[in-house]
């Protein structure tokens, strides 16, 4: 255990969280293994971000602890964004073997900033769909790694406003075991339930309800 974690970080649910990051970040690698520099600079689903640059940044995630996190902060002067934007360019690389192989070095980090590891969890998949979508790849994606994300997301608004998205909706998952809220009715697979908690509204197309626009014009809260 490092400095950086809590012993509840390492055992939420029979396995804990940290194989499960690492899991999905070592999935994520395999995917990305043979892409070309044209396919690495495709527009991810960050606005204005290629899938290389959203890679850069989860390096960046795995490669920071608190202490060097706060020193970005100070470091940007609060502004958070141009932090990011920063602790990204660091990590890029020259090419996108290189961005790659950065990444690689991190799949078994237990490094991060000063954020519970179900939010390192949801990073890694909702990034990684930011990048696999725009590039034709998809992952089959366990069923519990997923629902624990989803529960994390429906109950918090830390880094991305996600609890504050589905207020006033009641959101079932068809594939497993994920419900909550009241409201007008947003159905589909849990992956979609995630990505468009977090404001991914190209997931809305796999949802079903009376609550699916609603959810679709709320993508750009924050």
């Amino acid at each position: 255990m490092t400095h950086d974690e809590k012993p509840s970080d390492m055992t939420t649910g029979p396995r804990g969280v940290w194989p499960l990051v690492h899991a999905e970040r070592a999935a994520l690698a395999a995917d990305l293994a043979d892409l070309t520099e044209a396919e690495w600079a495709t527009p991810s689903l960050c606005a204005g971000l290629s899938v290389r640059e959203v890679l850069a940044h989860l390096t960046s995630s795995a490669s920071l602890n608190g202490v060097r996190w706060l020193a970005g902060v100070i470091r940007c002067r609060f502004d958070f964004d141009r932090q990011v934007a920063m602790q990204l360019a660091e990590e890029l690389g020259a090419t996108g073997a290189e961005t790659h192989a950065r990444f690689r070095r991190v799949v078994t980090s237990t490094t991060k900033p000063p954020l519970p590891v179900l939010a390192l969890l949801g990073e890694t998949i909702v990034h990684g769909e930011d990048i696999r979508r725009p590039l034709g790849l998809r992952r089959a994606y366990p069923i519990g790694t997923l629902t624990q994300v989803a529960e994390y997301y429906q109950g918090s608004d830390l880094v991305v406003a996600a609890k504050r998205r589905i207020a006033g909706l009641r959101l079932v998952a068809d594939d497993g075991p994920f419900a909550t809220g009241s409201g007008p009715l947003v159905s589909g697979p849990t992956l979609a339930l995630v990505m468009t908690t977090t404001g991914r509204s190209a997931y809305c197309d796999e949802l079903d309800g009376d609550g699916v626009e609603i959810l679709r014009e709320r993508r750009d809260m924050r």
